[in-house]
């Protein structure tokens, strides 16, 4: 048992009119716990428009992430909760702060959305902090588990690196396995989600999971250039000027 998984990142037009990078930043990957089992870990951040080095900080908030995963998965044992939840967006914060402060800026410089998904044969864990979206299947097909986040005003939300971005979190806990998941950024809500039921676009998903799915790990360099041709073209560019993310997993036997 193991996931196939993939995951990309592409510029928003917009930021091509004016020069900028892409902000967003995206880690999928299959490890395994101390004890040989398949463990999943995807996440995804998008870098704050309004914030100066918004995507150095979404890059750093997925290394951050990675490397607590990582280090979580040499201990003997550990669980899917609310607390190692927030002890991974702690160990984020404290890397963006230390960050901040080397470069001399603030800490909302490097602001980013943050959004992740822990899966194993004993639970799944699911934890959001902003915008953006996360599908998965649990059992009982695809569902949408965390509302995007909007901030006060429109066109705004939050960011890992608020001061209240612990209380501001949600997560969502489940006791099996999560069979299909997908993690993205604000720049493909509208063609992912139905926002006004806050349910997934199935239709959206369906052919991704199924190439997925059917593929080898031959098929990796494959799988990443098609999402990247993907996001990069005229159906995904006529419908949003954002940049766009998506990381994929299928589970396989």
């Amino acid at each position: 048992m193991s996931w196939r998984v993939v995951c990309a990142s592409e510029v928003g037009t917009s930021h091509v009119a004016v020069g900028r990078d892409c902000e967003d930043s995206c880690w999928a990957q299959v490890g395994a716990t101390a004890n040989g089992m398949p463990f999943l870990q995807l996440f995804v951040a998008d870098g704050a428009g309004s914030a100066s080095n918004g995507g150095e900080g979404a890059d750093l908030a997925i290394q951050a992430a990675a490397d607590f995963v990582d280090k979580k998965l040499r201990q003997p044992e550990f669980g899917l909760s609310d607390e190692l939840a927030t002890q991974c967006v702690m160990h984020v914060r404290d890397k963006l702060y230390g960050r901040a402060d080397a470069l001399g800026l603030k800490a909302r410089d490097l602001a980013c959305t943050f959004l992740g998904v822990l899966s194993c044969k004993l639970g799944t864990l699911v934890l959001q902090i902003g915008d953006g979206g996360i599908v998965l299947d649990v059992g009982q097909g695809l569902e949408v588990p965390v509302v995007p986040m909007s901030g006060e005003y429109a066109n705004m939300t939050h960011f890992i690196s608020d001061e209240d971005a612990v209380s501001q979190m949600v997560t969502k806990t489940y006791p099996g396995i999560a069979s299909r998941i997908a993690v993205f950024s604000d720049g493909l809500q509208r063609l992912a989600l139905n926002m006004a039921e806050n349910t997934a676009h199935e239709p959206f998903f369906d052919k991704f999971f199924k190439v997925l799915g059917a593929s080898s790990p031959e098929q990796d360099d494959q799988l990443h250039g098609a999402l990247v041709r993907f996001l990069q073209s005229p159906a995904v560019n006529d419908r949003t000027d954002d940049d766009k993310t998506l990381a994929l997993a299928v589970l396989t036997e």
